[in-house]
């Protein structure tokens, strides 16, 4: 499938979406309040497909956070990368591991390093810093570290 017709068939299914242009794959923009309907319609629809997460990530832009998620369709070969904007203050979006396992790690280490809430993760918790570190976040820009003296 193209990129123009893949981007086609996710409009007539999510109309309210939108398409970032410039990428190597299709990008689209999604409301968090969306993006889990979307996420489920994405990998059950069987012209899309999209039976594979491999990266999620976030990113501080400092007056918001944006949420990534890199898609795949081991099937027909196509990409799609799907971005999620967030408040900065509490962001939350609804948890995808339900729809692809690989996300439960990849949310939790969002969720230690960013602060990302992700509502109905069934084991939100850290994965990589030791006891002590909840609720400081060290991948966000206003992070200040004053042992390493850390401030961006």
């Amino acid at each position: 499938m193209t990129i123009e017709a893949l981007k086609e068939k996710i409009t007539a299914l999510f109309p309210a979406v939108t398409f970032e242009e410039g990428g190597q794959w299709p990008t689209v923009l999604v409301e968090p309040t969306d993006w889990h309907r979307m996420a489920g319609i994405l990998r059950q629809n069987d012209a899309l497909y999209f039976d594979y997460l491999f990266c999620l990530t976030c990113i501080d832009w400092k007056t918001h956070l944006t949420m990534v998620y890199h898609l795949d369709s081991t099937k027909y070969r196509h990409n799609l990368v799907v971005k999620v904007n967030l408040l900065k203050m509490n962001p939350a979006v609804e948890t995808v591991s339900d729809i692809w396992q690989t996300a439960n790690f990849h949310e939790r280490e969002v969720y230690e390093m960013f602060g990302v809430n992700f509502l109905h993760h069934p084991d939100l918790r850290l994965l990589i810093l030791p006891d002590g570190w909840e609720g400081k976040h060290p991948l966000l820009k206003d992070f200040e570290d004053p042992i390493n003296m850390i401030k961006l």
